[in-house]
């Protein structure tokens, strides 16, 4: 379990003084469980699981805990659940009766063929009452979780303590010591939004913000390589937007399998690193089919998206060899359309904390959407509170491919002793900083070297 943490902080592994951890789960419930005081976990528990999340502050596993000298028990494999939380092994245990209605592919078949006819009133009602119940969620944490995070660090504190290590060096997650890091993204729903994209990007440049753009290769609208040159000319991001958008991905493996590899082609010609599904619909399980490099499907919480769930985390992470930089604020349709909120206040509110986190700020913004004179004032705002929070706070303001290359780079770099110093070796560490994670009175703090 140890080694979970080394991926995590990429400290060294043989820096907590001989301090080992075992499991003890091979019979364990399957359920949810407590971790601390809030702290929600899913997977087996020797020490017990409820069947839903309403129960799970019924087994706190940090009461369960065994130590032999420098050996930590554990109750459940750390690991286990830090890949349930950020694959969403959880999700079916929460499927409610909407969800689960919405789901049925004759449901589905049937809302994709009509939706074109439908006017765009009665669409933001059908999605009104699937969302009624949002509020009602229990998990993941609105509006952000951080679920995946606090298990890492809460097993750091345990490990330390149990060492007596005081102060613990590790790889800072981001470059040149940068507190956290931003990225700006906008999916191309129609051919309006992709005609909008230059006076998009004129906007973002105005302010100082490069973006990504995903785009339907197929169906929607024609792509042109001018289209495609135009973007990437001003220093913005070309990436693929599903196939065709029409919710079928991930439908049955066979139409997958074909699907994927109309993507993968598309990938290719493109030259493209990212991709994002398109209605943010995923199956982790099924990413060994792709050849891009990063994704950007999955929310941190997914409370007001078709599909609930999300990842808890506000760090990158590998899914196989993909890396995925998940989606960790509200959407613009969403907080627009759904919400019905003409204000920066949510996404000020989720900057605040995953800032305290040095978490990932992901926002998507589709051009269709800032057509509209209201939505494009409140989009201006925010890339001018944006503005302001990158060059006070000196975050990484970065275009999602050079977070999937920084996050591939720090996965392979380490910390060795020099004496009584320590170095990071490998590709990138001329960007990398050494940071301690500090027990103070019984809490982990993070400090820069």
């Amino acid at each position: 379990m140890i080694q979970t943490l080394v991926d995590y902080y990429r400290i060294p592994g043989d820096s907590l003084g001989g301090v080992s951890s075992t499991v003890d789960s091979t019979s364990g419930e399957v359920g949810f469980f407590h971790f601390g005081a809030r702290n929600i976990c899913y997977g087996r528990c020797q020490s017990g699981a409820a069947a839903d999340v309403a129960g799970a502050s019924q087994f706190d596993a940090s009461e369960n805990i065994r130590r032999d000298g420098t050996t930590i028990q554990l109750p459940f494999n750390l690991a286990e659940v830090v890949d349930n939380l950020r694959l969403e092994r959880y999700r079916q245990k929460q499927r409610r009766g909407m969800e689960m209605f919405a789901s049925m592919e004759p449901v589905r078949q049937l809302y994709y063929l009509i939706r074109e006819c439908l006017p765009v009133s009665v669409r933001r009602r059908l999605q009104r009452a699937y969302f009624r119940d949002w509020k009602s969620l229990p998990f993941p944490t609105w509006p952000v979780d951080f679920s995946a995070d606090t298990l890492h660090e809460e097993f750091l504190r345990l490990l330390m303590e149990t060492s007596g290590t005081k102060k613990l060096p590790f790889i800072w997650f981001w470059p040149e010591g940068a507190p956290s890091c931003l990225i700006m993204t906008h999916d191309v729903e129609t051919s309006a939004g992709r005609d909008f994209t230059s006076k998009l990007m004129d906007l973002d440049d105005s302010y100082g913000i490069k973006a990504s753009f995903q785009v339907i290769p197929e169906k929607r609208y024609e792509v042109s390589d001018k289209y495609v040159r135009d973007i990437r000319s001003r220093g913005f991001e070309f990436n693929v937007h599903d196939l065709n958008h029409d919710g079928h991905l991930y439908r049955e493996w066979a139409e997958f399998v074909r699907r994927a590899a109309g993507i993968n082609d598309y990938v290719h010609r493109y030259n493209a690193r990212g991709f994002r599904a398109g209605a943010m619909y995923r199956k982790q399980e099924w990413y060994d089919a792709f050849e891009f490099s990063y994704d950007m499907s999955v929310p941190n919480v997914a409370h007001l998206e078709p599909m609930r769930g999300g990842c808890c985390t506000v760090m990158p992470y590998f899914i196989g060899k993909i890396v995925e930089l998940p989606l960790t604020a509200v959407e613009d349709y969403s907080l627009f359309h759904i919400l019905n909120d003409y204000s920066t206040n949510l996404w000020k509110r989720q900057l605040a904390l995953i800032s305290e986190r040095n978490g990932l700020m992901s926002f998507l913004a589709h051009p269709d959407y800032l057509i509209e004179r209201r939505a494009r004032r409140v989009y201006e705002s925010l890339i001018d509170y944006l503005r302001q929070m990158i060059a006070c706070e000196k975050i990484w303001a970065a275009l999602p491919g050079d977070v999937d290359r920084w996050w591939r780079e720090r996965s392979k770099l380490r910390l060795v002793p020099r004496g009584d110093k320590w170095e990071i070796v490998g590709l990138g560490k001329e960007r990398a900083r050494l940071a301690y994670a500090v027990l103070n009175g019984g809490r982990l703090e993070y400090e820069l070297a």
